[in-house]
C-alpha cells in the first residue's frame, strides 16, 4: 500500500505506518506524477484535488486533514469511486480559541467594554458554536445567523443576515461555496460591508474568498469599518500586501493551526483510512504529545486585564501578526513563498485546555469566564513544584 502525505500533517507516519508504506512532501509539491501509483493520498487545504491531479492514477482513498473541503472536487472523487473523509471540527476549539485572543485584543486596544457588545456569528457549526459559546463567556450578546441550519432546525435563535448588520463586530465561520441558496463566495462584499452599522469590526478566519478583500479596504480607507481582522485571503499564498498593512491583525491561515486540532486531525482521518480498509484502528497519539509550554498560569483576579493576560500567556496572537507583517518588507516575488513557510513553520501552539489557571484572589467572574474559555482552574492550594 502506497501512501502519500502533507508534510504538515503531524505523526502522519506513526500514525499510517502500519497501513502501508508512508512517503511525504509539500502540500503544493503534491502532482500528477508523483501520485500515480499512490492508492491513499492524504492532504490539507492548500493541495487542490480534482481530476487534473488524480487522472490516471491509482488513488482511491483522499482524506484531508482540515475541516474545509473546498479545495476537494467532491463530485469527481465520486464519479471515480474515490472515498473521501475530512476531518470536521478537528480544529474547532483553535479557531475558536483564536477569536478569544482577538476579541480580547480589540477590548484593550479600541477602550471597549465587551459586555456591551453585540457580536454577530455568521455560520454556528463546529467553529460558530464554539466562538458563540466563548464569547457569551466573555461578557458578550450574540447573534446568530445560519440559514441551513435555521431552515433544518427551525429554532429562533438563528437570525436573519439583517440582524448581522447592527452587531458592533461581525465574525465569519462559512465553508466557501459558490453555488446554491446559500453561497457564500464573496457574502461579505460592498453591498455587505456598506449596511453594516459604522465603526463595525469584520473579522474573518473562514476562507479568504467569503469576503471581497478589495471592498474590505475600501471600507478601512474610507472609515465605514472601525477595524477588520484577517487570517485567511484571497489568492493565498500572493496575498493583498495593501490589505495587510491596514487590517489590525493580520495572520497566515493559522486561526487553525493548533498542535492540538492538528493532531485531532490526524487522528479522524487515520480512523477513517482504517474504515476504508477494513482494519481495527491501533495508533494512539497520546504518548508523542510534548508537555504544554504554559502548563500553569497565575492570574490576578483583581485586574481588569486578568483574563487578557491569562489568554496572552498562552496565545500571543501579536507574535502571529509581527511575524505576517515581514511580508511588507519582503519582495514581491518572495512573499508567497514566505506565507507558506510562515504556516509550515509555525511554531507549536498549545489549546487552553492544556494550561491550569490560578485566580488569585478568586474572581468568579474572572474564573467563569477562563472556565468558559476552556482553561483548567487550579485550587489556590497552589501549583504542584
Amino acid at each position: 500500500m502506497k501512501i502519500l502525505a502533507d508534510e504538515n500533517i503531524p505523526y502522519v507516519r506513526e500514525a499510517f505506518a502500519s497501513l502501508g508504506g508512508v512517503s511525504t512532501v509539500s502540500g503544493r509539491a503534491i502532482a500528477p506524477e508523483i501520485v500515480r501509483d499512490i492508492e491513499l493520498l492524504l492532504v490539507r487545504s492548500i493541495t487542490k484535488v480534482n481530476a487534473a491531479l488524480l487522472d490516471g492514477s491509482a488513488v482511491r482513498f483522499v482524506a484531508t486533514a482540515t475541516i474545509g473541503e473546498d479545495h476537494i472536487d467532491k463530485a469527481y472523487l465520486a464519479s471515480r469511486g474515490i472515498f473521501f473523509s475530512s476531518a470536521p471540527g478537528s480544529n474547532a476549539d483553535s479557531v475558536c480559541q483564536y477569536i478569544a485572543a482577538v476579541l480580547l485584543l480589540l477590548a484593550g486596544r479600541y477602550g471597549l467594554d465587551l459586555s456591551r457588545l453585540r457580536l454577530g456569528i455568521v455560520g454556528v457549526g463546529n467553529v460558530g458554536s464554539r466562538v458563540d459559546r466563548a464569547a457569551c463567556a466573555l461578557g458578550l450578546t450574540t447573534v446568530l445567523n445560519d440559514p441551513p441550519l435555521e431552515r433544518q432546525t427551525g429554532d429562533v435563535r438563528y437570525r436573519p443576515l439583517d440582524a448581522i448588520f447592527d452587531c458592533d463586530i461581525v465574525t465569519l465561520h462559512v465553508p466557501l461555496t459558490k453555488e446554491g441558496p446559500d453561497a457564500t463566495w464573496h457574502l461579505a462584499d460592498a453591498a455587505f460591508l456598506r449596511r453594516l452599522k459604522p465603526g463595525a469590526i469584520l473579522i474573518n478566519s473562514s476562507r479568504g474568498a467569503v469576503a471581497d478583500g478589495a471592498a474590505i479596504l475600501r471600507a478601512l480607507d474610507d472609515g465605514h469599518l472601525r477595524a477588520c481582522v484577517l487570517d485567511v485571503w484571497e489568492g493565498e499564498p500572493n496575498i493583498d500586501i495593501a490589505l495587510l498593512e491596514r487590517v489590525f491583525i493580520g495572520t497566515p491561515h493559522i486561526a487553525g493551526y493548533s498542535f492540538d486540532g492538528k493532531v485531532n486531525g490526524t487522528r479522524q482521518i487515520y480512523e477513517a483510512a482504517c474504515r476504508f480498509l477494513g482494519a481495527t484502528p491501533a495508533w494512539d497519539a497520546t504518548p508523542l504529545l510534548p508537555a504544554p509550554e504554559c502548563p500553569y498560569v497565575a492570574v490576578d483576579g483583581s485586574s481588569a486585564k486578568a483574563v487578557h493576560d491569562a489568554v496572552r500567556a498562552v496565545y500571543d496572537i501579536t507574535r502571529d501578526d509581527a511575524a505576517t507583517r515581514q511580508l511588507l518588507a519582503t519582495a514581491e516575488a518572495e512573499r508567497p513563498g514566505l506565507f507558506d513557510r510562515l504556516r509550515k513553520e509555525y511554531p507549536r501552539r498549545r489549546e487552553f485546555f492544556n494550561t491550569r489557571a490560578m485566580v488569585q484572589p478568586s474572581n468568579p467572574a474572572v474564573e467563569a469566564a477562563l472556565a468558559g474559555l476552556g482553561f483548567i482552574l487550579q485550587s489556590n492550594g497552589g501549583f504542584p513544584s
